[in-house]
């Protein structure tokens, strides 16, 4: 994966570019002086929490751009485009806890029979997706084990999040996937 270097500067880069848009109303021009590891095709989620509650969470859960480019990008969607808050205020911005997750390439956990989910998925460790057709939903490896899920709420609750029954998962039509992620604070 990446550097705690390197994760340290994507949660700088992810204060910076939300403080710049409150400041400005612009997008922050691309740094030249990071870390040229960011340059590599990561999957990256930035998460808002205010006060230990969450205030905002979006991603790219595929390597599709850049570390670089993709955290600037979610970074400005959490404050500003996530469809369960209103926009951050210059006011909340102090109050604001970051955190940048780094992926792995989502993996498709192939089984014979749906229970055999609860021996492939590992809580602290992996985070999953399920997919039913058009609905897909994910949830961080920290969503978990801050909420005390077991394997079953887990899975449970990566449905509910794509807008599908929470059994889904057992059903032979629904994919699961697993990541690994980085958490940087």
């Amino acid at each position: 994966m990446i550097s705690e270097r390197a994760g340290k500067y994507l949660v700088d880069l992810s204060k910076e570019t939300i403080k710049y848009f409150l400041e400005t109303g612009k997008h922050m021009v691309k740094p030249t002086d990071y870390p040229i590891e960011l340059d590599e095709k990561l999957g990256v989620f930035v998460t808002l929490n205010k006060k230990s509650n969450l205030r905002g969470c979006i991603g790219y859960a595929e390597p599709i751009k850049p570390a670089i480019d993709a955290t600037m990008e979610v970074a400005l969607s959490a404050a500003f485009n996530d469809p369960r808050f209103p926009q951050v205020s210059n006011k909340e911005f102090e109050e604001l806890d970051f955190e940048v997750t780094v992926l792995t390439k989502p993996q498709l956990i192939e089984v014979a029979h749906y229970e055999q989910y609860l021996d492939e998925i590992e809580i602290g460790r992996d985070g999953l997706i399920i997919q039913k057709g058009y609905a897909r939903g994910l949830l961080l490896p920290q969503v978990a084990t801050e909420n005390a899920f077991t394997k079953e709420d887990f899975l449970d609750h990566t449905c509910m999040k794509a807008g599908i029954s929470a059994d889904s998962w057992m059903d032979e039509s629904c994919d699961v996937y697993k990541f690994q992620g980085q958490i940087f604070k």
